[in-house]
C-alpha cells in the first residue's frame, strides 16, 4: 500500500489523501484549498492527479477544508461512491450548495472588476448545481459498520467527536508479505469535553497513524476555563450597553455555543438577552444537529429530558434566514449576541455585523477559534487597529477577545493521548493539517515518550510505503 499526502499538508486546510493498493486508488477527504484568493483558486482548480481515475473515496467530515471541492472532483470525471456517515452526508448536502453559491457569488464580484480593467472573465470552481449533482455519489454507513471502498481493503468509521457526524477512518489491508496491516486516519479529532456529541474513539492495533496537529503545541484550556472567560466577556460587553458579535463556524461552533448560553441562562450566569444565529448554513445545520439525536452523548440527552426539548430547541435564541432579518439586527440597540459564519471572518453574514459594530467601543467581537493566515479573523485576532472590510477601512474600536478554550480540536495532550493509545502497535506516525511551529512543538512533546515512533511533519506530495 502507498500513501501520497495532497493537503493539509504543513498547512490546516485543503485535506486530500490518496491511498493505492493493488492497482486501486482510494482518496480520504477532498477539502477546499484556503488562502492568498489568487493561489487558493489555482490550488483547488487543478488536481494533483486524474480524477477519472480514483476508484472510491471516504469523507471524515463535512467541513468545507475537508469536504468543499468534492463537486469539483466530480466536475471533472469522479464516478466512484463517496463513502461517509449519514449525518456527515446532511451536512456536505447543505455546506457544499452554499459553497457553490458563494464561489457563483464571489466569481461575479471578481468578473465585475477584471471587465473594468479589460481583463477575461473567470469561472468559479464549481457552482450550485454541480454540488447537487455531486451528491448523487454519496453512500453512507454506520459507525463501526465494515465495508469495502476498494477490493482487498476494509474500511470502518469510528467517532471522531469533532463536529455531528465525524469520523476517523480505519483501514485494514494485508501487506505484500500478506501480514494484516491497519491504517488509522484520525480527521479532526475532537475533545472528551466537548458538548452534544460523543468523545472520540481511540486508535487500536494501528502500524501506521495519519493524524491532525492543529493545536500541537499546547494544551487547551479546560472547558470550563473557556466558558468562564466567555461570560466574563458578555458580561463586560452587557455592562456598557454592547453586542457581542461572534465570527463562528456554522457546523459544530454555533450549535455548542447556544447550548452553553442556553445552561449559561438557566443558571443565572448571564443575563436573558438575545441570542441571535444569523446564518441560513448555520440555521440548517442545527436543523440536521436536531435530526441526528443518535450522535448525542448521554449529558446532552439527559438534558433534553430534564427541560422537557425537542431536540436543541433553546429559549432565548432567534434564528434568521432573510436578509432583511439580518439587516434589521443593525437597528437593535439593545444588548445581545450574534453568532455568524464564517469563522474566520471572510465571507458571510459576519462581515456585515463587522462592519456595523467594529468602530463601537461597547461591542465586543469574540474570536473562538483557529484563525488561517491573511484573513480577517486573524488580524482581528492579532488586534490591528485598522481593517479592511469589504475593500473600506475601519478603525477597530470594539473590544477584541481570543478564547482558545472553545475549540473542537484535541489540545496538545488529547493528541499525545490518542498516539499513545495504540503505542504498542505502532510503527510510523505521520502529522497532516497543522502549521509548522504546532507540528514542531508536538513533535518533541512526543519524544519524552520513547515508546512512540519520532513522527513525520508530512510535505505536500510526499509518499509512504505502508
Amino acid at each position: 500500500m502507498k500513501l501520497t499526502v495532497l493537503g493539509a499538508a504543513q498547512t490546516v486546510t485543503g485535506s486530500m489523501h490518496l491511498v493505492e493498493h493493488e492497482g486501486q486508488k482510494l482518496l480520504i477527504d477532498c477539502g477546499t484549498f484556503q488562502g492568498r484568493r489568487e493561489e487558493s483558486y489555482y490550488v483547488n482548480l487543478h488536481f494533483p492527479f486524474d480524477p477519472s481515475e480514483i476508484d472510491a473515496m471516504i469523507l471524515t467530515h463535512a467541513h468545507i477544508d475537508h469536504s468543499g471541492n468534492i463537486p469539483n472532483l466530480v466536475k471533472q470525471g469522479y464516478r466512484g461512491k463517496i463513502y461517509t456517515t449519514d449525518a456527515s452526508e446532511d451536512l456536505a448536502d447543505i455546506m457544499l450548495r452554499d459553497s457553490g453559491h458563494i464561489q457563483e457569488s464571489d466569481i461575479k464580484y471578481v468578473n465585475k472588476k477584471r471587465r473594468k480593467k479589460g481583463e477575461p472573465a473567470m469561472e468559479p470552481i464549481y457552482t450550485q448545481k454541480d454540488a447537487i449533482e455531486a451528491m448523487r455519489y454519496f453512500q453512507s454507513v454506520w459507525y463501526q459498520e465494515k465495508f469495502e471502498p476498494i477490493p482487498g481493503v476494509t474500511a470502518q468509521l469510528v467517532e471522531a467527536g469533532h463536529i455531528l457526524g465525524s469520523a476517523a477512518v480505519i483501514l485494514d489491508y494485508r501487506d505484500d508479505q500478506g501480514e494484516p496491516k491497519r491504517l488509522w486516519f484520525s480527521g479532526d479529532i475532537g475533545r472528551h469535553d466537548t458538548p452534544i456529541l460523543r468523545d472520540p474513539v481511540l486508535p487500536t492495533g494501528a502500524e501506521t497513524l495519519v493524524m491532525e496537529c492543529t493545536y500541537g503545541d499546547k494544551p487547551h484550556d479546560s472547558m470550563d476555563d473557556a466558558y468562564d472567560e466567555f461570560i466574563d466577556a458578555i458580561r463586560r460587553t452587557v455592562k456598557r450597553g454592547g453586542k457581542v458579535i461572534v465570527p463562528a463556524f456554522a457546523i459544530g461552533r454555533t450549535q455548542n455555543l447556544t447550548y452553553f448560553l442556553s445552561q449559561a441562562m438557566d443558571d443565572g450566569l448571564i443575563p436573558e438577552i438575545p441570542v441571535v444565529v444569523d446564518s441560513p448554513l448555520a440555521v440548517n445545520a442545527s436543523m440536521l444537529y436536531r435530526k441526528h439525536t443518535e450522535c448525542f452523548d448521554e449529558e446532552t440527552w439527559q438534558y433534553i429530558a430534564e427541560h422537557r426539548m425537542q431536540g436543541l430547541d433553546f429559549h432565548n435564541v432567534i434564528y434568521t434566514m432573510s436578509v432583511d432579518e439580518s439587516k434589521a439586527l443593525n437597528d437593535w440597540n439593545e444588548p445581545m449576541i450574534i453568532i455568524s459564519a464564517s469563522g474566520m471572518a471572510e465571507a458571510g453574514r459576519i462581515l456585515h455585523h463587522l462592519k456595523n459594530n467594529i468602530e463601537d467601543g461597547r461591542n465586543t467581537i469574540l474570536i473562538i477559534s483557529w484563525q488561517a493566515p491573511y484573513t480577517l479573523g486573524r488580524r482581528l485576532a492579532d488586534r490591528e487597529r485598522k481593517v479592511k472590510i469589504f475593500g473600506e477601512e475601519y478603525y477597530r474600536k470594539a473590544e477584541v477577545v481570543t478564547i482558545g478554550g472553545l475549540s473542537a480540536h484535541a489540545g496538545q495532550t488529547g493528541l499525545v493521548e490518542y498516539a499513545l493509545s495504540t503505542k504498542d502497535s505502532l510503527e510510523r506516525i505521520i502529522l497532516i493539517h497543522g502549521e509548522p511551529d504546532k507540528a514542531q512543538a508536538l513533535i518533541d512533546k512526543m519524544a519524552e515518550h520513547p515508546e512512540l515512533p519520532v513522527p513525520v511533519y508530512a510535505e505536500k506530495g510526499q509518499e509512504f510505503d505502508l
